[in-house]
């Protein structure tokens, strides 16, 4: 007997940050959408959706921990299911940029195996749903401007900016920090894993 794949609510619930207001979109598990202003605020953005808080407990705990500067990676279940293999890969590719530092297009392109797909990553790069946790902003023009961004420039900027100087704050403190002489090696407990649910087999 076939059984009806159960259909999850669409969530979601606004936090408030230095970039401004952000909407946290998913279901009980996943997070799906994560949105800057003004497209946090569109007409359409929650239509037939239910606000909910406890979903995103660890979404905005985690987020906070970024603005805060004590997190440089997110450890969070995300629902990219709807996107094309290709745009999957190309954020797959972006969950890769190291936090505090940035890759052009085209060589974003490059470490994809596609030398020439400079503009199909862009456009690719343009539509990441999940903004800040799938690091979009970390991709810029090939003469080092900003280009393009979502919620803005001036967010895009702040971004990097953010990053930048809180890459600089934990590097003075693992350089001030002498390492044990006997021991296992042990992880920053503020560094977590992202668990980006994308599979290996999709290729572009």
């Amino acid at each position: 007997m076939n059984r009806t794949p159960a259909i999850r609510a669409k969530l979601y619930t606004y936090l408030q940050s230095p970039i401004g207001e952000l909407l946290l979109c998913g279901d009980e598990q996943r997070l799906s959408g994560l949105y800057v202003a003004p497209h946090s605020r569109g007409p359409d953005v929650v239509w037939g959706w239910r606000p909910a808080d406890a979903p995103f407990v660890r979404v905005r705990e985690q987020l906070e921990a970024y603005f805060d500067g004590e997190r440089v990676e997110f450890d969070l279940p995300l629902n990219l299911d709807a996107a094309t293999s290709f745009c999957r890969n190309v954020w797959r590719g972006l969950l890769a940029i190291p936090f505090g530092t940035t890759i052009s297009y085209g060589e974003l392109a490059r470490q994809l195996g596609k030398p020439t797909g400079a503009r199909a990553v862009g456009m690719a790069n343009g539509r990441n749903p999940i903004s800040i946790i799938v690091p979009c902003h970390r991709v810029i023009g090939s003469g080092g401007g900003l280009t393009g961004y979502a919620g803005g420039l001036e967010r895009k900027n702040y971004l990097l900016r953010h990053e930048a100087e809180a890459s600089s704050r934990i590097g003075d403190a693992c350089h001030r920090v002498r390492p044990p002489r006997r021991g296992p090696k042990t992880s920053g407990s503020f560094i977590g894993k992202h668990e980006n649910h994308l599979t290996e087999e999709e290729t572009l």
